[in-house]
């Protein structure tokens, strides 16, 4: 063997180990990254939060009902029983077996009904005996970063790309264009500290760091191990294509995430309807209840309901839907008509849902009024102020669980947790 064969072997072997030792420090360099993107801990690490029973998921969302007239007046189906309150918890090597906080889910808000029927305010921040953090034990975004547009690691499932060099939004339009059956969200950003982009096919410039984020639940349930594999596929496929340094996700891990977060938002999910509805046999010609409707301020829209949008957001506060299973539409509304309609608030996605209950409570009591009909709940009782005290007192109840766990009600979280 010639000493070019050698000096050629030895070459070999060099550039075989200096290989592994780059790819050893840039998987090293790319955790480092995430840790310092998405899970910067706090003081005191990231806390989980503290067990306080075991909920099973509930097979559909929470519309409230009244039990019934007694000594106490009526009273408003319990909402979820307990608030999680924050508990201390050791930084824990990256590496170390992770438990989900399955158990934190269970009744969030706390006391809302007493045995006698009297309503109780849940806990506010400042009883607490520690200050309020993720329901996924995650550390929460910063004060200054709360408006804006960013991935969200308590609620997304993220992976970091860090491409060998900037790269376009055009180099991930497989991403940009994939379907995997949850709210999937591109960002760039164009150095270590600078803020966070959404990216869009026709979004300019070049990036140092791509992260993919998909929603871990909404309204179609949580995202399932499966699908977040299909995901962890589609971003190592586009890290191959730019090139770009990766770590793959823990899915199984995700997964729990996915279905701990699922059964929190299954809590809080709380629907109010009020109907307003003709007495007997007595129905409301559609074309009388669209006027009407559109006197109040109401807009018939393409899902075959009258929506009340915000002038100044373009946000819809509540809306009113047909009392039969039909939907409305311009051509029904001229030939058909109903025995009544009914308001519908969805609490978790708009922004004080109080002030926004009380105005939808005035509508609904100005439309029975103009239609002469009475204003029930879902069991045809009549809703006395009574009533309507204790259905406020839910709205409020679950306003501040929401909050409790760091949802703002109308909020960016809350649009994408309870949407699908």
């Amino acid at each position: 063997m010639t000493s070019l064969q050698l000096g050629l072997i030895a070459a070999g072997v060099a550039l075989v180990a200096g290989v592994v030792v780059y790819n050893w420090l840039q998987e090293r360099r790319v955790r480092r990254n995430i840790e310092a993107a998405f899970r910067k801990p706090g003081p005191a690490g990231d806390p989980l939060l503290d067990a306080r029973g075991s909920a099973a998921r509930m097979p559909g969302r929470i519309e409230p009902t009244l039990a019934g007239n007694n000594d106490a007046g009526p009273t408003a189906t319990a909402a979820p029983e307990n608030f999680p309150r924050a508990a201390d918890s050791g930084d824990e090597d990256e590496d170390a077996a992770y438990e989900p906080p399955l158990d934190i889910q269970a009744r969030i808000a706390s006391d809302f009904m007493s045995g006698s029927g009297d309503v109780r305010s849940p806990a506010t921040p400042s009883e607490a005996t520690a200050p309020a953090v993720s329901a996924l034990g995650v550390a929460m975004p910063s004060r200054a970063e709360k408006g804006a547009l960013q991935p969200d690691s308590d609620i997304e499932c993220l992976v970091l790309l860090q491409p060998v060099r900037p790269v376009t939004a055009g180099a991930i339009a497989a991403g940009l264009h994939a379907r995997l059956g949850k709210p999937l969200r591109w960002f760039g950003r164009r150095g270590a500290g600078l803020p966070w982009q959404l990216l869009k096919s026709d979004t300019v410039g070049e990036f140092t760091e791509i992260a993919a984020c998909l929603l871990l639940a909404d309204r179609s349930g949580a995202a399932s191990e499966p699908l977040l594999d299909a995901f962890a596929r589609l971003a190592g496929n586009v890290a191959s294509s730019l090139p770009a340094a990766f770590v793959p996700p823990d899915t199984a891990r995700e997964a729990a995430r996915a279905e701990t977060l699922d059964r929190i938002c299954a809590d809080l999910d709380v629907q109010i309807g009020l109907t307003v509805l003709k007495a007997g046999p007595v129905t409301i010609p559609g074309t009388r209840l669209r006027g009407v409707a559109e006197a109040a301020g109401f807009r018939l829209a393409d899902g075959g309901r009258f929506d009340w949008v915000q002038e100044e957001t373009g946000a819809v506060l509540y809306s009113l839907q047909n009392y039969r299973t039909e939907p409305f539409t311009a051509d029904a509304l001229r030939v058909a008509s109903t025995p009544g309609a009914v308001f519908l608030l969805d609490v978790p996605r708009v922004a004080e849902p109080v002030r926004v209950f009380d105005q939808m409570k005035l509508a609904a009591r100005r439309m029975a009024q103009t239609l002469d009909a009475t204003l029930v709940d879902d069991n045809r009782r009549p809703l006395d102020d009574a009533a309507l005290a204790a259905i406020r007192q839910q709205v409020h109840t679950t306003a501040a669980a929401l909050r409790q766990v760091n949802i703002e009600p109308g909020g960016p979280r809350a649009l994408a947790l309870f949407g699908g």
